[in-house]
Order: structure tokens, then C-alpha cells, then sequence
């Protein structure tokens, strides 16, 4: 049995309040309890897919069954219910993004340009042309009002964090902003939907990035930026060629998959990509210490002083770091650190600030892979 707590509404109660609705179980839920809490809801799916394998794929959201199951939600809750087709603006600002981030010899997010363009740009904005006082959403995070306004902190369940890929939230969204499920866990969230008698309570959840079709993310890459599947060279740390690659799109820093180099002493891993010299640099695991990053496009939600904690992927655990401009100093070296994956700073449970990775520097000599020195 689920008994919901719709304590954390407060000031919505009786309010218009906009909820992006993907049509998965999360922003459901958070429909849900909205309505019960008393509010005026509007739900809002934004439709990213029309045609093509990732519209009709299980697991890309905002397409196809799930336009259709959010509307059938809205149905059930008696609550209003509007599709917006941004399809367009998706394609330019994410997608196209995508594969141009490949094509810099880099390792892209997309969750994060998505989060920052198309739902807390685009979408946010609409919330306040329907004269909503807040737009909710279902991710797993906390917005907890703090001495000089409202903080960005983790998911209350660690397993289901979400504020890596929210990093670029401004201070301004984040007080129009809402996120009823950050103090929840997964199982709690299915048990409200049953509780609700919402059809999605068992839904899977999405995997991987929502427009990948069976994970082959490559061919959207070729299919936008075709000049990336021209073969080239496998050099090792001193230039010497030891095998071929067909794109530098298919590599990442870290990867060891795919290199294909018979003959080496040691496992060998992709240490850098030389998008100007269509080139895959490899070598041993000890070449992919870190042990700073020069960053760029950082948004802070409060003060960099002092000891943080960083993560460099999103499934990377925090490690400890010092802050200074734009520049990041890890206390011990990381490893697999990539250009084009953001740098996401903590202190305690609170995001504090968020930047892109725009270079790093080795801890073994001849691994510098700055664009310049420090």
C-alpha cells in the first residue's frame, strides 16, 4: 500500500502547475500526485520522434506508444493534456549535437544538451506562456530551499540520481522548477502508480540514449556526418602506427573494444582521439591517469571553494577535487576521462556546479592531452 505524501506542494496547492509528461511511469506519478494535491494540472508531452525505427523502438520516450500512454494517463486523471511537436528543435539541438561532438574527437551526452535545450528551455518557457506557476518534472533530484534560494542535491536514491545530467539547470529555472520523486526510490514510485491505478505502473523503464535504435549509435552518426566513417590510423604514445580504425566516432577515451592490435605486450586502450588527424591514439591502462581537466561553459549553483566531490561520467563514482577557474585538480589520478563528458562538482548531497570537459593532462609522461598548458 502506498499512501502518498503531498506535504511537499505547499504554496501549488490550488495553483496551475505544468507537468512534462514522457509517458513512462515517473512523470506519470508525478501527475498524479499533483492532482491529488489539489493542483490545476496540465500535462505537456513534447513529441521528438514522427517517423523512423526510434519512434516505434521500446524505450525512446516522447514517440509513438508513449504519446499515447501519457494521453491515456491524463485521460485517467481527468487532467488536460497537450502534444507539442518538437521534432525539429530535438533534431538541431540534440541529435545534430550528437554527432558533431564525434566528429571533435569527443564523448557526448546527450541527456544533459536535452535537459538544457528542449525540456528547461523550450518547455520551460511554454509552462509560462500557459500561465503555470511551476513546470514539475520526473527526475530524481531535490530542490531544497536553502539561505539564498533554492539548491540542486541528488536523488534520495542513489541507484535512480538523475543530477548528473542536470547540471546546466540556472539558478532561474530552478526556482520555477519542481521534482515531486527526488526523495523517492524506484519501488516507491511503481507503488504510487499502482496506488493510482495508472496502466503504466509496470512500464520499463528507457534505456541507453532515447534516439539510439539497438545501441548502434554509430549509424546515426554516419547518417548525419558520413565524411566520419573514413578509415585511418591506430598509433601508439610515440606516433608509431599499430592498426587501423573505421571512424573516429566508434572510440572513446578508455575503450579497449574495437582496437583490434594483435602482437602487444599489454592490453592496450584508447588514451586519445585526433579528430584533425582522423587518428586513434592507444596505449596502456597507466596512460589514462588524469590528473587535471581544463574545463569550459561552467554553470554554478554555489561556491567552488575548498574540497569537492566530482564526478567525470554519470556512472563514475565522486571522487575528491579541487576547483580553480577553469581548471579541475583531482587529489589521486582518474582514469578514463573524456573530452566532450561533463564535470560535475558536489559538496555533500548539493550540485554545486557543472562544466564541460574540454582537455585533460596526463599523470605518465607523454600523455599530455592539454590544448595547452596550465
Amino acid at each position: 500500500m502506498f499512501d502518498p505524501d503531498l506535504t511537499g506542494f505547499g504554496a501549488l496547492r490550488g495553483q496551475r502547475v505544468a507537468v512534462a509528461m514522457s509517458g513512462g511511469v515517473d512523470s506519470s506519478v508525478v501527475a498524479a500526485l499533483a492532482a491529488a494535491s489539489g493542483c490545476e494540472v496540465v500535462g505537456v508531452t513534447l513529441q521528438l520522434y514522427v517517423s523512423g525505427a526510434a519512434a516505434a523502438r521500446p524505450g525512446a520516450c516522447c514517440a509513438g506508444a508513449d504519446i499515447r500512454d501519457a494521453r491515456g494517463v491524463a485521460e485517467r486523471l481527468g487532467i488536460a493534456h497537450y502534444v507539442i511537436d518538437m521534432e525539429a528543435r530535438f533534431r538541431d539541438a540534440v541529435i545534430t549535437a550528437f554527432a558533431d561532438s564525434y566528429a571533435r574527437g569527443q564523448t557526448p551526452v546527450p541527456c544533459v544538451e536535452c535537459n538544457k535545450t528542449v525540456k528547461f528551455t523550450d518547455l520551460l518557457a511554454l509552462a509560462r506562456e500557459l500561465d503555470c506557476t511551476a513546470l514539475l518534472t520526473g527526475h530524481y533530484v531535490q530542490r531544497i530551499d536553502g539561505s539564498d534560494g533554492p539548491e540542486l542535491h541528488r536523488g534520495a536514491d542513489p541507484a535512480k540520481d538523475q543530477s548528473y545530467f542536470l547540471w546546466t539547470t540556472t539558478r532561474r529555472q530552478l526556482d520555477y522548477l519542481r521534482f515531486p520523486l527526488g526523495g523517492l526510490s524506484k519501488p516507491e514510485v511503481r507503488r504510487a502508480a499502482e496506488h493510482f491505478g495508472l496502466a503504466v505502473a509496470a512500464k520499463p523503464d528507457s534505456q541507453d540514449i532515447c534516439f539510439v535504435g539497438g545501441g548502434d549509435y554509430a549509424a546515426i552518426v554516419e547518417r548525419l556526418r558520413p565524411e566520419l566513417a573514413t578509415p585511418g590510423d591506430i598509433v601508439d604514445l610515440g606516433g608509431r602506427v599499430i592498426g587501423r580504425h573505421a571512424g573516429i566516432h566508434r572510440f572513446t577515451v578508455g575503450q579497449r573494444r574495437g582496437l583490434d592490435i594483435g602482437g602487444a605486450p599489454e592490453p592496450l586502450y584508447v588514451v586519445r582521439i585526433d579528430a584533425a588527424a582522423n587518428r586513434v591514439v592507444a596505449g596502456p591502462r597507466a596512460a589514462l591517469a588524469v590528473t587535471s581537466a581544463r574545463v569550459e561553459d561552467c554553470n554554478a549553483l554555489g561556491a567552488l571553494d575548498g574540497p569537492l566531490m566530482v564526478k567525470v561520467r554519470s556512472l563514475a563514482a565522486p571522487a575528491p577535487a579541487r576547483w580553480y577557474g577553469d581548471r579541475i585538480v583531482f587529489d589521486t589520478p582518474l582514469f578514463g576521462v573524456a573530452p566532450g563528458q561533463a564535470a560535475v562538482a558536489y559538496r555533500g548531497s548539493r550540485l554545486v556546479a557543472g562544466a564541460m570537459i574540454a582537455a585533460t593532462e596526463g599523470a605518465v609522461a607523454g600523455t599530455d592531452r592539454l590544448a595547452s598548458v596550465f
